[in-house]
C-alpha cells in the first residue's frame, strides 16, 4: 500500500448521531477509545398504560431460547421487540446482509439490511420483516446465539487504555483492544453491552468461561465480487455478483459536507492488512491547534481499523474502524468507513481492478 495515500486519508468521525431508538447515543466519533455501548436497557414495570406495555414488550429477555425460537415477525420500528431485532440481525449477518454492530435495537442500519436482504430475495424492500421476509430469513437458519468458551488467547491482552490524542497514540507500540469485552465483542460482531446482557454474572476475563454469544463465526466466505457499490443516501456498501445482483452488502459512513463522497466509477488498487496511520494535522479541517504529523501504530483501535482498501481515486479508500457502533450514523472525512469485521468480509471478496461505482 502507498504510505502516502494513508497519510492522506480522512479517518475520524464529526457530525451528529442519527436516531436508533432504543439505543444510547453512539460514541462521538473516531478518536474514542473504546467501543459505545449501544444495547437497550431492559426495563420492568406494573403499569397497565400503553406507554407501559410499549416498555414491558421491549423488555423481552435475551436469552438463548427466546431469541433461538423464530416466534412471529415483529421487527419494525413502532413494534420491534429486542429478542426479534437481536434474531435478525444476527441472521442477516449470516447471510452477509450486515446491520453493523449487533445490539438489539432497531434502527436506520437493520432497517437498509432487511431492505438489502428483501431485494436479494425478490421482496418489496420494505425494511420491515413481514412474513415472508422472516420465512426466508429462518428457512434453515442455524441457531442465533450459542455457547463459547473463552479462550487463553481471548483473555491473553495485552490490553490497554487508548488514548485520545495522536501524539500519545504515536508512543504505543500497537494499537490493540483495551479490553477482553472489546475484543470479543468485535469477534462476535457485537456491542460489548450485548454481550453483558446475555451473560449476566460472567468472567469475560477469565478462560474456560461459558457465554452466550451471536452466532457468526461458522459462515461460509463469499464468491469474488464482481463490483462494489457504494450508496451515499443509503449509507450502504453492496458487493454485486457478475450478473449485476447483490449478494453482500453493509453499513457505512460516507463523507460530509466538507469532504464529500467522490462519486463516480473508480476501482481497487490494492489491499493492506493492518495498515499504518501517517497523521498530517495539515489534512484535517478539524484538527486540534497544536498538533503535530504522527505515525499512528496499526491495529484493531488504529484510526482505519484492521484494513484499508485503496481505490482509484488518490488518497480514498474503504477502511475499518475502532468505532463500529459510529457506522451509518455519523459522518468521515470523504473516506467509506466499515466496522472492523465487515471490512474484513468485504475485502476478501475483491481485488486489485474490482470495479467501484460511488453513487448518490
Amino acid at each position: 500500500m502507498n504510505r502516502t495515500s494513508i497519510a492522506l486519508i480522512a479517518a475520524f468521525v464529526s457530525g451528529t448521531a442519527l436516531a436508533q431508538p432504543p439505543a444510547a447515543a453512539p460514541a462521538p466519533g473516531d478518536t474514542a477509545a473504546t467501543t459505545a455501548a449501544t444495547a437497550a436497557t431492559t426495563t420492568t414495570t406494573t403499569s397497565t398504560t400503553p406507554k407501559a406495555a410499549k416498555n414491558a414488550k421491549a423488555a423481552v429477555t435475551l436469552d438463548a431460547a427466546t431469541v433461538n425460537a423464530p416466534g412471529a415477525p415483529a421487527v419494525a420500528p413502532a413494534r420491534a421487540d429486542a429478542a426479534s431485532v437481536l434474531r435478525a440481525q444476527i441472521l442477516l449477518n449470516r447471510a452477509r446482509f450486515s446491520s453493523g454492530e449487533i445490539d438489539a435495537a432497531f434502527g436506520s442500519n437493520v432497517r437498509q439490511a432487511l431492505s438489502g436482504y428483501q431485494r436479494k430475495m425478490g421482496l418489496p424492500a420494505t425494511g420491515v420483516a413481514d412474513a415472508a421476509t422472516w420465512a426466508a430469513l429462518n428457512a434453515g437458519a442455524a441457531a442465533a446465539l450459542v455457547t463459547y468458551t473463552i479462550t487463553d488467547a481471548d483473555v491473553a491482552g495485552p490490553f490497554v487504555a487508548i488514548p485520545q490524542k495522536m501524539a500519545d497514540k504515536a508512543k504505543l507500540s500497537a494499537l490493540g483492544y483495551s479490553s477482553v469485552e472489546e475484543a470479543l465483542g468485535e469477534k462476535f460482531h457485537a456491542s460489548p453491552a450485548l454481550l453483558q446482557r446475555l451473560n449476566p454474572g460472567k468472567n469475560f476475563s477469565r478462560a474456560g468461561e461459558q457465554i452466550i454469544v451471536p452466532n457468526v463465526l461458522d459462515t461460509e466466505p463469499l464468491p469474488k465480487a464482481s463490483q462494489i457499490v457504494v450508496d451515499k443516501t443509503d449509507r450502504t456498501l453492496t458487493l454485486m455478483d457478475g450478473d449485476g445482483k447483490p449478494m453482500a452488502q453493509f453499513p457505512v459512513t460516507t463523507g460530509s459536507k466538507h469532504d464529500p463522497l467522490p462519486l463516480g466509477k473508480w476501482k481497487v488498487n490494492g489491499i493492506s492488512k493492518a495498515p499504518v496511520f501517517h497523521y498530517n494535522p495539515a489534512l484535517f479541517w478539524d484538527a486540534t491547534a497544536g498538533d503535530k504529523k504522527a505515525k499512528i501504530p496499526a491495529g484493531p483501535n488504529n484510526p482505519v481499523g484492521v484494513a484499508w482498501v485503496d481505490l482509484s481515486k488518490p488518497h480514498y479508500g474503504i477502511h475499518g474502524t475502532p468505532v463500529p457502533a459510529s457506522i451509518g450514523k455519523t459522518e468521515s472525512h470523504g473516506c467509506i468507513r466499515m466496522t472492523n469485521w465487515d471490512v474484513t468480509t468485504m475485502m476478501q471478496s475483491v481485488g486489485s481492478g474490482t470495479a467501484v461505482l460511488l453513487k448518490e
